[in-house]
């Protein structure tokens, strides 16, 4: 079976440190968290920022400081952002830090629900970010909240904006979208065309058990405050501890951990 890669989510655009104190918020505490995580076995930092105000942001200047730190850092792992709808509203303001050519960044290929608000990603949007994307020489991984994401960057393949394989996060657990059970990650995965490659973000009290599933059947792994600010009951996880877990899980799994150079291999990066 191959290599497992794990993706660090460090930040999000929820979580405050009100709610945990473990967030990292400023570039500097994003990049230390970054660091901790891929010694503890993290190849790919899937990154959020934040402003002054540590409210969601698409600044570019906030990315190049992260990655400025991790650079200084001599911090190898794949950097990867985030062009979600609640970092910006326009596809020029969610899509401009695509200029500082990350190895990935991430691209939602249809709109759903979130707990109080629409995660609204229309076609013009959806191809304006996939072309930046391929302008740029990133690998676009399809956030997929629901499956009608999947045929969607099927076509968008077929079209020419994204090139194979396919990189899918199968999101599971977010209120308003897909519940995160067996069934519907099976259901998800069963729905991949055959050569894609796709890990799993599991939100809420199943994350432990149904990451483990996607491990069993192949598939990737991604954990981080993002996903979750607890690590078991009234317990609340720092980024390094939640990598920690899944590392072990892997080791007594016998699935080797990827580094940032496997997963340069796996993605078929250049």
């Amino acid at each position: 079976m191959e290599k497992l890669i794990i993706t660090i989510a460090p930040t999000g655009n929820v979580p405050t440190k009100k709610m945990t104190p473990h967030v990292p918020i400023t570039p500097e505490e994003i990049a230390q968290d970054i660091m901790e995580c891929y010694e503890a076995g993290a190849a790919v930092a899937h990154v959020h920022v934040r402003d002054e105000e540590g409210m969601p942001t698409s600044d570019t200047k906030r990315f190049a400081e992260i990655f400025e730190h991790l650079e200084k850092k001599a911090c190898p792992i794949i950097k990867q952002i985030s062009t979600g709808a609640r970092g910006g509203k326009s596809a020029e303001e969610r899509g401009a830090s695509l200029v500082l050519k990350p190895q990935s960044a991430s691209l939602s290929t249809g709109s759903s629900n979130f707990p109080t608000a629409v995660n609204a990603n229309e076609p013009l949007l959806i191809n304006y970010l996939a072309a930046s994307m391929l302008e740029n020489g990133i690998k676009a991984e399809i956030e997929v909240f629901d499956v009608a994401m999947i045929h969607n960057a099927v076509q968008l393949q077929k079209s020419g904006l994204i090139q194979g394989p396919l990189l899918f996060n199968l999101v599971l657990g977010v209120k308003g979208s897909l519940p995160a059970t067996a069934k519907n990650l099976f259901f998800l995965v069963e729905s991949l065309p055959p050569d894609a490659i796709w890990s799993v973000s599991i939100i809420g009290s199943n994350h432990v058990n149904l990451s483990m599933i996607a491990m069993a059947l192949g598939g990737h792994v991604r954990v981080g405050i993002e996903d979750n600010i607890y690590y078991s009951k009234n317990v609340l996880a720092t980024n390094r501890t939640l990598v920690e877990r899944i590392s072990s899980i892997a080791n007594a799994m016998g699935r080797e951990i990827a580094s940032p150079l496997d997963v340069m291999r796996i993605w078929k990066l250049n």
